[in-house]
Order: C-alpha cells, then sequence, then structure tokens
C-alpha cells in the first residue's frame, strides 16, 4: 500500500519524530536536573537532597541502566500482547505519572516517580523506534536517512529540555523543572494518538494465526543466526560507546559545575545548560554528517555501519583526550578551574561520534533482526545502552577516588581500542550480514511512484 509522503519519506516519520521529540523532552530534562537535585544542599534557597556525589552518581548510575534496560521487557511485551502502538501509548502514560509524582516532596514519591519513569520509557523507546524501521519496505535506501531525521528531530527536544526544565529547575524550584518535563510528555501522547492515521500500516499486533503460520513456527536460518551473531557483537561496542557518552550528564555536569569557568561576558552559564550541547550539535550538524556518508558510500568507499562505528570510536576517544586536556589546564590555573573551551569541544567530539554510532546502530538492527523478533532486539539494544549507563555511573563513583583524570584517560584508552578493533573486524563482520545493508534502487523507485 503507498504512503503518503513529506519530503520524500512517509507522514508516518514525522508523527514519530514529534512524539519522539517530546518524550526525549522529558527524557533530557530529568538527565539536566536529576544529579544537581541530588547533590544540591537540604538547605539552600532551592533545597535538593544534600546526597554526596558519590550517592548521586551511583543512583544516576542505576537508574540510566534500568531506564533503557526496561526496553527488553517493552519489546516482549510489544511482540506478545500489545503491539507497538499501544505500548507507546501506555509507556507515555507511565512516563507523564512518573514525572509528577517527582513535583512531590517526599522519598516515597521520588522513587515511585523514578520506577513509573523507568517502566514507562521501557514500553515506549524500543518500539516508536521499531516503527520508524517499519515505515520503509526492505531494501529502501532511505532507511538510514530516515532514522537520521528521526535523530536530529528528536534531538530538537533535547535541546530545548536543559534550557527550559534546567533553567527553572536550578533557579527556580526542582520540583516546578520535573513538571515541566510532565507537561512535555503530554503533548507527546496527544501528536501520537492524532497522527495515528498515518501509522495504520505499523505497529500493529499480528494475530496469533499469523504469528504462528508465519514466524513461530520457523527456526532461525543460517543467514538469520549470522545476523544475529553481528548484533550482539555491536552491541558489545554500544556498551562501551555509552558507557563513555553518558559521563555527560553524570561526572562531566558535576565537572562543569565545580571545575570550569563558566563565566562568560560577566554572566555564569547555568550547568544544567551544557547538558544542551549534545542536541544542539546534533541539530547543527546532523544533516551535513549524513550528506557526507552518503556521499562517502557513493564514491565506492566503505560505508558499512561496522566502519561507522569504528569512526566513532576514534572520535570519542579523542574527546576524552580533549577533557584530559581540561583537567590539567585545571590543574595549572590559580583558580583551578578549566577554560569553558575544552568542554564545548569535548562536546562537538561526542556528537560526531554519535552520529557514527548511535542512528547507525537503530537503522542496523531494523535491517539485521530476525522480523519475529524486530521488537525484542531493538528491547535488547536499549537494555544493552542500560548496562552502558551503569558503566558509566560506576566510572563517575571510581573518579570521586581516582581523580578525573585517570578515567578520562582510561575511557580514551578503551574507545581507542575498540575502534582499531573494528577497522581489523569490518570485512568479516560485514560478510556475516549477508548483504543486508545492500540498497534496492527498484525498492525505492516503486515506493516514490
Amino acid at each position: 500500500m503507498q504512503q503518503e509522503t513529506l519530503f520524500g519519506h512517509p507522514k508516518g516519520l514525522f508523527v514519530l519524530f514529534f512524539t519522539e521529540l517530546w518524550e526525549r523532552f522529558s527524557f533530557y530534562g530529568m538527565r539536566a536536573i536529576l544529579v544537581l537535585y541530588l547533590t544540591a544542599l537540604t538547605t539552600a534557597d532551592n533545597p535538593g537532597l544534600g546526597w554526596t556525589s558519590k550517592e548521586a552518581l551511583a543512583l544516576y548510575g542505576w537508574y540510566g541502566m534500568f531506564v533503557y534496560f526496561m526496553g527488553i521487557f517493552g519489546g516482549a511485551i510489544a511482540d506478545k500482547w500489545l503491539g507497538q502502538k499501544k505500548s507507546v501509548i501506555v509507556g507515555g502514560v507511565f512516563i507523564i505519572l512518573g514525572q509528577f509524582a517527582l513535583t512531590v516532596h517526599n522519598m516515597a514519591m521520588f522513587y515511585t516517580g523514578l520506577v513509573l519513569i523507568v517502566c514507562g520509557v521501557g514500553l515506549l523507546k524500543p518500539n516508536i523506534s521499531t516503527m520508524v524501521g517499519g515505515l520503509y519496505p526492505k531494501g529502501d535506501g532511505r532507511r538510514d536517512a530516515g532514522f537520521t531525521l528521526f535523530y536530529i528531530g528528536i534531538n530538537i527536544g533535547a535541546l530545548a529540555a536543559p534550557l527550559l526544565v534546567g533553567y527553572y529547575g536550578e533557579n527556580v524550584s526542582w520540583h516546578l523543572g520535573f513538571s515541566l518535563a510532565g507537561f512535555g510528555m503530554i503533548a507527546g501522547q496527544i501528536v501520537f494518538v492524532f497522527g495515528g492515521k498515518y501509522l495504520k500500516n505499523v505497529g500493529n499486533l499480528l494475530k496469533h494465526s499469523e504469528t504462528e503460520s508465519h514466524l513461530a513456527s520457523q527456526p532461525l536460518t543460517k543467514i538469520e543466526k549470522d545476523r544475529v551473531v553481528v548484533l550482539l557483537l555491536s552491541f558489545l561496542i554500544v556498551i562501551v560507546f555509552w558507557a563513555a557518552y553518558e559521563q555527560a550528564g553524570g561526572l562531566m555536569n558535576l565537572y562543569a559545575r565545580d571545575k570550569v569557568d563558566r563565566l562568560v561576558g560577566g554572566f555564569e552559564i547555568p550547568t544544567s545548560w551544557f547538558q544542551s550541547l549534545h542536541a544542539f550539535y546534533v541539530v547543527l550538524i546532523g544533516a551535513p554528517m549524513a550528506w557526507l556518508w552518503l556521499k562517502w558510500g557513493n564514491m565506492g568507499k566503505e560505508s558499512s555501519a561496522i566502519f561507522k562505528m569504528a569512526v566513532g570510536m576514534i572520535i570519542m576517544s579523542i574527546s576524552f583526550l580533549a577533557l584530559m586536556g581540561a583537567v590539567y589546564d585545571a590543574s595549572v590555573n590559580m583558580l583551578g578551574k578549566a577554560p569553558i573551551y575544552w568542554l564545548l569541544f569535548s562536546y562537538l567530539l561526542h556528537v560526531v561520534a554519535e552520529l557514527s554510532i548511535s542512528p547507525v546502530s537503530l537503522s542496523f538492527i531494523t535491517k539485521l533482526a530476525p522480523a519475529k523478533y524486530a521488537s525484542l532486539m531493538m528491547g535488547s539494544y536499549f537494555a544493552i545502552v542500560g548496562i552502558g549507563n551503569k558503566a558509566a555511573g560506576m566510572l563517575g563513583e571510581a573518579a570521586q577516588d581516582a581523580g578525573e583524570m585517570y578515567i578520562f584517560g582510561v575511557i580514551a584508552a578503551a574507545c581507542l581500542i575498540v575502534g582499531f578493533l573494528l577497522f581489523f573486524l569490518v570485512k568479516k563482520l560485514k560478510a556475516l550480514t549477508h548483504g543486508a545493508e545492500e540498497v534496492t534502487p527498484e525498492v525505492v523507485l516503486a515506493e516514490q511512484e
């Protein structure tokens, strides 16, 4: 069935784009202020919980792990009972309830809110990403570009959240910040429900008889098994990447607050605003990077997902070398603070790495995952992201004793090693995908006609 298109892509892409935009507004608003709220003094004008940095980073790690780890259950629930569309709606409701629970100054409600958000993201995140892949037929060359557009779009929400949620959370009330994140999620649910007419052919639960006759009764083929092996190996890369990347919301957040000179023209930049840098850079360079990768591939150069991940890991390593430069500068500065440009440069490299790995990984899963395990494999990916988040929290905790220079150096070395290993394994791993990444031009032409 022919789909209505906008800018050459199915209109359903833009419904999912705006739904996820508001979900990310909620998530990144929470990410921007959680550690700051936990460590804010109870006697301050805007009182927090008065936890130590180590305690706050430990909770941040557990929260980051479970908020993504629940994706594996969200994917399974969608595959077996609810379907992807209903899972997105139920997950959104959970997130809304969770955000507003955090507005109540009570520890029981605080933990209840975290649990609700964890369950909600677990249902929503993997299923909405799988629906993006479902908009494109097999072999459609627009799929990678579609995921990149989706990725750029949702980062608009991630850009706005720290500026609004962060500012009002830090300067007015932490609980007002949490409520703004909740209202953002309400907006996302409204977009999803009213845009449902463009999503009629994706995200539906297969009937039991269809599942049995076409999928469940059939074991995985040799090709499918090989592709699953490649996916599992890519998941190991993802753990290292997110362990590095998620330092932004934990250790780097506290480092920016305490050890970076944030004064610019007499104005001190709020710490939470640095959480907008990732999204700002994604919106700024996302489209040019997508074009460059496309141009690179059209020139006959290696442009497989594994190759892009290798490039991303090398660049992530360099970003932490920049942070080591910041630590050195702070150590020789009389004020004990690093110049702001180190942080700005490091975040830029974070995003170059991110755009080479994260949207590529999402698209990679929709290409390689066996159809009957589509949501489950996407959920597994987000569970792996969760493990990376937990590792990030553990590294942040370790830095409280070992120091930032040592931890930043360990992360830089780990990313560098993984990147070079991938370069050596590109051909072998690409062979195991059995042509899953090959574009079929006739499919694109048929769809456009």
